[in-house]
């Protein structure tokens, strides 16, 4: 697959990326994409949440009212569920939430997030550029130049670029992330996917097989 490589102007460079099929071309395994956002989403969770049962609720040693003569039925403790006040049934209490996914398989997920995007070609790329200042004014202009203003759009380069990140940082729903480290979820999150130039090969690398995986 090629794409356009455009300058910050908006404009073609005249030159194409390559797009390696193995990466961004394979046909997306949607279960697997699925079962490594639902890892990422878990694993994010502090799992603090907790309720008192009925027997770590505070009182109830003294009788509610007395046994005859109330109309009543008999009452036992007023750390029943049934009562306000009372202990919590089957409530949440505080546990892991962890998700386990092999590496194979998150590569997999990626590929597929990746593919997803190009077939509903979500991905931009744009020359090689660096801010001599972090200035959200340049940010602004290149995404209007490209057409994207607006959109959840993230940025992908090949290598951490502080004035990038404090430029873009201040726009809502606009990334910069290396890489070799955009997740499944922060890939189908975005809208669009916009690569500087020198990004896409350090992408690749990450994510081809080895041989090992292969034979796995």
């Amino acid at each position: 697959m090629k794409l356009t490589i455009y300058k910050t102007d908006g404009k073609s460079s005249g030159k194409k990326a390559e797009l390696n099929d193995t990466v961004f071309g394979i046909e997306p395994n949607e279960t697997v994409l699925y079962e490594d956002v639902r890892r990422i989403l878990a694993n994010k969770r502090q799992g603090t949440a907790s309720t008192k049962e009925r027997g770590e609720v505070r009182g109830g040693g003294r009788k509610a009212y007395k046994q005859k003569g109330t109309g009543m039925a008999r009452r036992g403790s007023i750390r029943s569920p049934l009562l306000k006040g009372g202990g919590t049934v089957f409530g949440p209490k505080p546990r892991s939430y962890t998700v386990r996914l092999t590496k194979k398989a998150k590569k997999l997920a990626r590929r597929s997030a990746l593919s997803l995007k190009a077939t509903d070609e979500a991905i931009k790329v744009v020359e090689q550029f660096e801010f001599e200042t972090p200035k959200t004014k340049q940010v602004t202009e290149l995404l209007d130049a490209l057409e994207i203003a607006g959109k959840k759009v993230l940025i992908i380069v090949s290598e951490s670029d502080k004035n990038l990140f404090l430029s873009a940082r201040n726009i809502p729903g606009i990334s910069v992330i290396e890489a070799n480290k955009p997740t499944s979820y922060q890939i189908m999150d975005a809208d669009i996917l916009l690569f500087l130039e020198d990004a896409i090969p350090v992408l690749e690398r990450t994510l081809i097989p080895n041989v090992e995986e292969e034979a796995a």
